[in-house]
């Protein structure tokens, strides 16, 4: 969302009474906004409307171009420090053959070291469904191969054909 739509400004302000709060910090007290705004004019600054739900509101003389692009800013810090969890899928089969589940786990490590959760699943097809617990088993088997980096969010579980386990990267 745009600071502009979350600030009302000089003339915007439309409040038969307001807070205000100087430009250094101190407050000056409750006021009509056409004395506030001749305030702000006086100090060649604008008068902006910080917290419009008080009962008066909240207003603030400041410069509100400065304000602005330190807000753009500090929006566009806390975007870039943002981590974006994908998840990922790695399919097993219950006759997975030990060189085949070694590059699955390779694999799977590859997706816990950057930081994505990973969905490990298996689809049963005709007889296995009878036997779902060697597909678990074969599930058990490669999270104990993961040796540690990875946590179980979800046990396997067999949701109709499918088993289903969940890990995430452990803490290190």
């Amino acid at each position: 969302m745009a600071i502009k739509e979350l600030y009302s400004v000089n003339g915007a302000i439309r409040d038969k009474e307001v807070r205000v709060i100087g430009a250094d910090g101190e407050m000056l007290g409750v006021m009509s906004s056409r004395e506030a705004q001749n305030l702000a004019d006086e100090a060649e600054l604008d008068l902006v409307k910080i917290s419009p739900n008080a009962n008066p509101p909240v207003c603030k003389i400041m410069d509100y171009s400065k304000f602005k692009y330190e807000q753009s800013k500090r929006d566009k810090e806390n975007r870039k420090n943002q981590t974006i969890v994908e998840l990922k899928e790695i399919r097993l089969s219950m006759t997975i053959d030990v060189g085949d589940i070694a590059v699955k786990k390779k694999q799977c490590l590859k997706f816990l070291e950057a930081g994505n959760k990973v969905k490990v699943s298996i689809r049963m097809k005709g007889r296995e469904n009878s036997r779902s617990y060697q597909g678990v088993k074969v599930m058990q088997d490669f999270f104990d191969g993961l040796e540690g980096k990875a946590v179980q969010d979800k046990k396997p579980v067999t949701e109709g054909r499918n088993i289903i386990m969940m890990l995430s990267p452990a803490k290190s």
